[in-house]
This record gives structure tokens, C-alpha cells and sequence, in this order.
């Protein structure tokens, strides 16, 4: 399968199946703990707090992965992925938008509802706990995976940061009410970004090919069969999670 106008460093598949210190403190957590996992909170630059769970590998220093969720969704969604980055020497470090899970919320747009232009602060206080954990964070090697508006912020952030390594995009979009991708994609230059995207799913796939068309660096494509859209094509293909582990060890250790 081939994209045409796509740069030679695309490769297309398809298959079945002012960094700041953070403040920290213990929540309730939403997502059971495990000997490797501890919630935590983070505030962000307009003042919401951030709830998280930051799972600790045991490399240290490491690596480590933000995970963004879809709207109306958690966290939660990211566990399994984010218990095998830790296991495979990569942290993780997944956190409910504002407005969704244990997060408050912040400042409503001017047309009423949420803002989520602002989405971008949330994933800047994540980074900033991490860089701020040196002990435990190789501050030069960290990624983001997001799921539909997730992905769409990932790609902001990781524009506007040159120190975002590595995305991974589950079923990113070019413009999702006002979070336009495409020219935030060019500017994040030749750094490795993973698009992932059901044949079900016909604007995040359009999307995906217009989007690896238009920039510099590797621009993988894996189009899954039937798989849905956002995190629920990790319950529905069992190997993404594989896929995404495997994307981050090999551009970021």
C-alpha cells in the first residue's frame, strides 16, 4: 500500500488484529496501584490541578511516555499500555484532561463549554513533573502517545517542545475544534511520529495520510482492520500495545 506525494521515509502497513517543579501530592486514586504505580497531582499554568498516575520503571535513569486520553474518558484507559512500558524499562506517566477523571476543571472558552485549546497546559505540567524527577527521568527522552483529541494535543505540544522526542497518534484529526494539526505537524520537524488508525475510521484515516504526506522524518502509518477509534482500538487489537511499547523503545532508549 502507498501514499502518493508521501516523503521516502514513510512507511505505510496495514494488518488484522520553562520546565517548572511540579507539585506532588497523594488523591484517591482512580486506577488501581501496583507495586510500580503511584497517583499523583500536578498544577498547571492557569491553575488546575492534574491528576495522574505515574508508572515507575525500573531503569533508572529512563525514559518515560505521556498518554493522553479521548474526551469524555480517563486515564484508566491507558493502564495495560502504560504497566508494559514500565515492565519494558520505559516510565509512564498517563493524566485525565481537565475537566475529566480525578482533574478539576478549568476556565470555560468564550462561547461556553471547554476550552480545550488549553488541553496543551495539562500536558506541560506533566512534563514538568517529570523533567523536575531527574533522579528517575532522562529529561532528553520523552514521548507522548494521545487518542483522538489526545492525539491532536500531543501533536501541539510536541510542535511548540523541541525535547518531545517520539509521538505515537491513535486516531488523530487535522482540525478538532480549533486543535489544527497539519502546520503543527511540519513544525515538529523530522522527529519520529506513529499514526495508527482503524479502516473503519474514515476522517482519522484521511486525516492520518494527509498528515504523513505533509512533514519531514519517519511518519509510520499502521492502518488496523475494523479496530475503532482512539484507545478503544486497544481492547480491540490486542497487538497495539505491543506496537506502541515496541515504537517507544526503539526511538526512545
Amino acid at each position: 500500500m502507498s501514499l502518493a506525494g508521501c516523503r521516502p521515509s514513510l512507511r505505510v502497513s496495514t494488518r488484522h488484529s520553562a520546565v517548572a517543579l511540579a507539585a506532588v501530592i497523594i488523591l484517591t486514586p482512580a486506577v488501581p496501584e501496583t507495586a510500580n504505580s503511584r497517583t499523583v497531582s500536578m498544577r498547571t499554568d492557569d491553575g488546575v490541578a492534574v491528576a495522574g498516575t505515574f508508572y515507575e520503571a525500573s531503569r533508572r535513569p529512563a525514559p518515560a511516555v505521556i498518554l493522553l486520553h479521548m474526551l469524555t474518558r480517563s486515564r484508566e484507559d491507558w493502564d495495560a499500555v502504560a504497566n508494559r512500558l514500565a515492565d519494558s524499562g520505559v516510565h509512564a506517566l498517563a493524566i485525565d484532561f481537565r475537566g475529566h477523571g480525578g482533574s478539576s476543571a478549568g476556565p470555560a472558552a468564550a462561547g461556553g463549554g471547554p476550552d480545550l485549546t488549553r488541553l496543551v497546559l495539562d500536558v506541560q505540567a506533566a512534563r514538568a513533573f517529570l523533567v523536575a524527577r531527574a533522579d528517575l527521568v532522562i529529561p532528553s527522552a520523552i514521548g507522548i502517545a494521545g487518542a483522538s483529541v489526545g492525539a491532536n494535543v500531543a501533536i501541539l505540544e510536541g510542535a511548540g517542545d523541541p525535547a518531545i522526542r517520539s509521538l505515537a497518534l491513535l486516531s488523530p484529526g487535522l482540525d478538532y475544534r480549533s486543535l489544527r494539526t497539519d502546520g503543527a505537524l511540519r513544525k515538529y520537524g523530522g522527529r519520529p511520529a506513529l499514526l495508527v488508525v482503524g479502516t473503519n475510521d474514515p476522517y482519522a484515516l484521511r486525516s492520518a495520510k494527509d498528515l504523513a504526506a505533509g512533514g519531514g522524518g519517519v511518519r509510520e502509518i499502521r492502518i488496523l482492520e475494523n479496530a475503532g477509534h482512539g484507545t478503544t482500538m486497544l481492547k480491540g487489537d490486542h497487538d497495539l500495545g505491543r506496537l506502541l511499547v515496541d515504537w517507544f523503545q526503539r526511538t526512545l532508549l
